[in-house]
């Protein structure tokens, strides 16, 4: 990119005070979320493809809005507010819409497959639960807790398997039987990962800072 067409893009990603495109970038991502929930439920041909698509593009958008926040300068105090919600919103509302359709961890390995499912995006959740609230505490304190290696493993893993897990059950619902189901084993195998990173995580965050409890 040249110096002229960086510089017209600045001022372009600049916009007027907070609403700067990073912050856009997030906002659209949360106005995506139930645009994909509506087209996950709502049944035409194809339809999880679509959510899926819509899924990528959201995804895309976590991408994009930090780093050309960071790029730019123009990282702001919204932005540091909304970008984690719009992050843990968009992934946990996926596992949780899919949990309401059994195929998607039933398929092949029978019910308890999906029990174990549930308490995987339960330990999901009370994760971000804990870690949002453990950095609350720390900007009280006025300490700032840095972004841990593994929380971003984890979030890349949940990614992954929240794609591959749509296409396996989109193909299932096409009744591709054996391309749905080697799909299916390779997103529950992604999603177990991700629960461990989770679980990983949350104690590195935990046992790296617990000075802070202390105070």
């Amino acid at each position: 990119m040249s110096e002229e067409t960086e510089s017209k893009f600045y001022k372009f990603a600049k916009g007027k005070g907070v609403m700067n495109l990073p912050n856009k970038l997030t906002i659209s991502r949360m106005v995506m979320i139930p645009v994909f929930i509506a087209l996950f439920y709502v049944q035409f041909t194809g339809h999880y493809f679509v959510a899926l698509a819509v899924f990528a593009i959201a995804s895309l958008t976590d991408l994009l809005d930090g780093k050309i926040a960071r790029k730019y300068n123009l990282v702001t105090n919204l932005g540091k507010f909304l970008d984690p919600i719009a992050d843990k919103v968009l992934v946990l509302s996926a596992l949780v819409v899919m949990l309401t359709v059994p195929s998607f961890f039933v398929c092949y390995l029978g019910g308890w497959a999906v029990i174990a499912a549930g308490c995987g995006v339960a330990v999901i959740l009370a994760r971000e639960i804990i870690v949002s609230g453990f950095r609350m505490v720390a900007a009280s304190a006025g300490m700032v807790i840095a972004a841990d290696i593994f929380g971003k493993y984890k979030t890349t893993a949940q990614d992954i398997s929240i794609v591959v897990l749509l296409i396996g059950g989109a193909l299932y619902e096409l009744n591709v039987g054996l391309a749905a189901q080697i799909i299916n084993y390779i997103g529950l195998g992604f999603f177990a990962v991700a629960v461990v990173l989770t679980v990983i995580s949350g104690v590195n965050y935990l046992v790296k800072n617990r000075e802070i409890l202390k105070k």
